[in-house]
């Protein structure tokens, strides 16, 4: 299947005007979407790789694949033996590569809709060098060889209420409409899923596990106006956008509008009910001096803006700027930091009830020790060919759990549940076909979480049912030591996640481990699990943004042992001024509150390695476990949390 794809993208290269000597196929959609909708998966249709980080390339005589440390060994499992896997970071990147072994002249074909700003200019500017050039191709050409390509799914909008959203529209859009005045700005085209729905307080199911709607969305200092597809709003959404002077559009007309906003000619419909909220919106700027012709710029954001909008401007009067929506939705407002917080336990209550439950089959069903019990040898399955549990069943078993609780609305993201060999994989996907049975003799990982009305959930937590060996405790241990380290710091205002990413990895380096993926990412207030713009991690984009009072961010160090076993703790934080007994500078300081409520395996920690401030914590923190999630659980659970979270000594 995968060379007659090949064979038919390279055939329509040929033919294409002009011809093509590569075709670029991103992942995004036309929204530089981290997961995208079925319909979108254009790059793991060609090369089978599921990942949701990858690129692709097909020349006439290659097809490569590059992706970034947390997919090696899944694209090394998943490419046929027609690609070639380009590991980020360690080969030479996608443009280089190009520039290298493409010929003079050559041209470089691409949806230009799935492409950034920022990544097309960075490209045309290495192509430059051998005066290749990168083109727009007529159609998308995986489209075109695609034949069983999902249909377009018409999933109604739902208008997220301010009992969990916590601000009005009407407040972000004077918000935002100050930051144009700001930047000399008299609109801004926003195209990330998130913000969209942030902004404009709705939610929509068009992209799994992100709970999202395909729209763009337009504002100027005097008007507002969402691109959606129409058959997907009810007249409850109809009502409030009109309410908001929201101006609908049918999602199609975006392009053709982004024309007519370069040349200042985009204005809301006469018969619409909006335009008279948003000329009285209007009228006010006006009155306070900010609609000036000084305010000539169209806000984009590079790295979010597809390049086919971008195209549509007067690039002499583009502000090229990381949108303002990103840090306004990062900073949690007072009720959606208390919806987070009563999301995460009951979340945590429901991933002890699966430990729990997990606990009891293992036991039942291989004779496994247990959780707490460290066998003396390895064990025997008891019941051998009666009962099985695979990762996709016992996921689907915490799915029921979280399913059963409050709010509940589905996953924040596929379960990463992984035993064994496969838990090295740093983004797993087990599979029905082809999953592991669960081993009391292996480690176990899971990285779960859920989308609740009041909040996004992400939690990681690594647990073993029979004899772990020493050097998986020493593991387990290194990685317990960064995750608290991380989260005990204290940091001055202004500090980045790039700074404090060392904290995790420091127990490990001391005896040369470390792991290929960031230590933390923000988190949305039901909506994507992966938020910006801040960030804990290694590469350079965790500069960009300082850490902030009230944003979210997960700690999550790991250490991952190709063909063995992988460790990951995993809790979501959220930034807060901290108490210190100096202030050193007048900065003020920061600290972190755990909010991700679930106990640490004890019997997976050697506590010889842990300092007493570590024992301490780690103390404090399962005592509050235990008295948090007390009145979510029953009595026989809350006796297994109680065992759990025992005090330790070192």
């Amino acid at each position: 299947m995968a060379e007659e794809t090949l064979a038919a993208l390279r055939s329509l290269m040929a033919s294409h005007s002009p011809p093509l000597h590569a075709l670029v196929v991103p992942s995004q959609d036309y929204h530089q979407s981290e997961y995208v909708s079925a319909r979108d998966k254009r790059r793991e249709f060609v090369s089978g790789f599921t990942g949701s980080a990858g690129l692709a390339l097909i020349t006439m005589n290659e097809a490569l694949l590059w992706t970034d440390g947390r997919y090696f060994l899944q694209a090394a499992q998943q490419l046929s033996n027609q690609w070639k896997l380009m590991r980020m970071g360690e080969d030479p990147a996608v443009d280089i590569w190009m520039a290298d072994n493409l010929p003079k002249e050559a041209a470089i074909g691409v949806d230009t809709w799935c492409v950034s700003v920022e990544t097309a200019h960075k490209w045309e500017r290495v192509f430059a060098k051998k005066q290749q050039k990168l083109v727009q191709t007529t159609t998308n050409l995986v489209d075109e060889v695609w034949k069983s390509r999902p249909p377009a799914e018409v999933n109604p909008v739902m208008v997220h209420p301010l009992e969990f959203s916590g601000r009005c529209v009407a407040d972000k859009l004077k918000d935002l409409r100050e930051k144009l005045v700001q930047e000399k700005a008299r609109a801004i085209i926003i195209t990330g899923l998130d913000e969209v729905a942030w902004l404009y307080n709705i939610r929509g199911t068009d992209v799994s596990y992100c709970p999202v709607v395909h729209a763009f969305a337009v504002v100027t200092l005097v008007s507002a106006f969402l691109y959606v597809d129409n058959r997907k709003l009810s007249s409850e959404v109809t009502s409030f956008m009109e309410e908001n002077g929201i101006e609908v559009r049918d999602y199609g007309e975006v392009s053709k509008d982004v024309t007519l906003l370069a040349s200042d000619q985009l204005v809301h419909s006469s018969s619409s009910k909006g335009s008279q909220t948003s000329s009285s919106l209007g009228e006010e700027t006006k009155a306070n001096g900010s609609a000036d012709k000084g305010n000539d710029l169209i806000w984009v954001d590079p790295g979010q803006c597809c390049f086919a909008l971008y195209s549509k401007l007067n690039a002499e009067k583009v502000r090229r700027q990381q949108s303002p929506i990103a840090l306004a939705k990062a900073l949690k407002n007072p009720v959606e930091m208390e919806g987070l917080k009563k999301a995460h336990i009951r979340d945590g209550a429901a991933v002890v009830q699966y430990l729990v439950w997990l606990d009891k089959q293992m036991q039942e069903i291989y004779g496994a020790s247990g959780y707490f019990i460290e066998a003396e040898t390895t064990c025997q399955k008891k019941q051998p060919n009666v009962l099985k549990l695979t990762e996709v069943s016992v996921s689907d078993k915490l799915e029921e759990f979280r399913a059963s609780k409050e709010h509940f609305r589905g996953l924040s993201f596929p379960t990463i549940s992984s035993v064994g060999s496969n838990a090295a994989i740093i983004h797993y996907s087990p599979a029905v076909e082809t999953c592991a049975e669960l081993d009391p003799d292996c480690i176990y990982l899971f990285d779960s979480g859920a989308q609740y009305l009041d909040g996004t959930t992400d939690i990681t937590r690594t647990v073993h049912f029979g004899k772990p060996t020493q050097h998986e405790k020493a593991c387990y241990t290194a990685v317990l030591k960064g995750h608290i380290a991380l989260g005990n710091a204290r940091f001055p205002n202004g500090t980045n996640g790039n700074t404090l990413d060392i904290l995790a990895r420091t127990a490990l380096w001391r005896y040369g481990l470390d792991y290929r993926h960031g230590t933390g990412h923000g988190i949305g207030s039901y909506l994507n699990v992966h938020e910006g713009p801040h960030q804990i991690s290694f590469r350079p984009a965790a500069t960009n943004v300082p850490l902030q009072v009230s944003m979210t961010v997960t700690d999550e160090p790991g250490y991952y042992e190709d063909g063995n076993f992988g460790v990951r703790l995993e809790n979501v934080l959220i930034i807060k001024e901290a108490d210190t007994k100096f202030n050193f500078g007048e900065k003020g300081y920061l600290s972190f509150d755990h909010i991700t409520w679930a106990p640490y395996q004890r019997k997976l920690i050697d506590l010889s390695l842990l300092v007493p401030e570590e024992v301490e914590w780690l103390n404090d923190y399962h005592s509050k476990c235990k008295e948090i999630l007390a009145p979510y659980l029953n009595v026989a659970e809350m006796a297994w949390l109680s065992k759990a979270t025992e005090p330790v000594a070192a």
